[in-house]
């Protein structure tokens, strides 16, 4: 049984959630506010967390950056804030996506499923080790990419990915070369279509915090580049003289 973590202050908007995922077959925990969430994933390891922004002790963006230190749990933000630069701040912590209060329960249930559906079980952050050549593991460079245990690591060196960054990783390289528009890579990796501009920042912000993690040099990257109005394309794989896809 999925096991989901609900940190909500609002105890109508928790009674809610919590009503609805049960009925959805889900094992629910519930938080009021920071400190209890970290208490409570600590002790539980949940396959998922509802996280609110603005709580109690600890708000939601602390409780996002503590878990992103240890757990690449999946992370959805519920948050009152209406500046962009505010749900930017979360993405940019490592959350998998946000809703905006109010917000329909089955939209969050809708995209809690999307998630769930991409990542699997959960992982956390495992000791670095050389991934080995062979089928599903592709070379770009200095990084290996390993699409079985999605894992990416450089000379040996685990870079920590979480499940919707590798995702990015590998809807982008899939076809190298081609390009890939920032709605459809939404679509595909979030489930949703653009309902408005600010919808296409959740991409903008995960190509920034890909490029951030694997490319030398994240001002003028190598790997993932930009194409403008558009979206976004993978260099192809030819491209890189120490390249081998297998």
């Amino acid at each position: 049984m999925t096991s989901i973590l609900v940190v909500d202050d609002e105890p109508a908007v928790l009674k809610v959630l919590v009503t609805r995922l049960k009925l959805a077959g889900c094992q629910v925990l519930e938080a009021k506010d920071g400190e209890e969430a970290l208490e409570i994933f600590h002790r539980e390891s949940p396959d998922l967390v509802v996280l609110d922004v603005m709580l109690p002790k600890i708000d939601g963006f602390a409780v996002c950056r503590r878990i992103r230190a240890e757990s690449v749990v999946p992370i959805i933000f519920l948050t009152a804030l209406e500046a962009i630069s505010e749900r930017v701040a979360g993405l940019d912590l490592g959350a998998d996506d946000y809703l905006s209060k109010p917000f329909s329960p089955k939209e969050l249930e809708a995209r809690i499923a999307t998630i769930l559906r991409r990542v699997g079980p959960t992982a956390t952050v495992a000791e670095p080790r050389e991934v080995p050549a062979g089928q599903g593991v592709m070379k770009l460079g200095e990084l290996v990419v390993d699409t079985n245990r999605r894992q990416v690591s450089r000379g040996g060196q685990r870079i920590c990915l979480t499940y919707t960054e590798f995702s990015l990783l590998e809807l982008l390289f899939r076809d190298p070369g081609k390009v890939v528009p920032r709605a459809e890579i939404l679509e595909q990796l979030w489930g949703y279509p653009p309902r408005r501009a600010a919808d296409l920042r959740v991409v903008d912000v995960y190509v920034a915090r890909l490029r951030g993690k694997l490319e030398p040099d994240p001002r003028n990257p190598e790997l993932i580049l930009t194409v403008r109005g558009i979206g976004y394309a993978s260099q192809r794989t030819g491209d890189f003289p120490a390249a081998l896809a297998v």
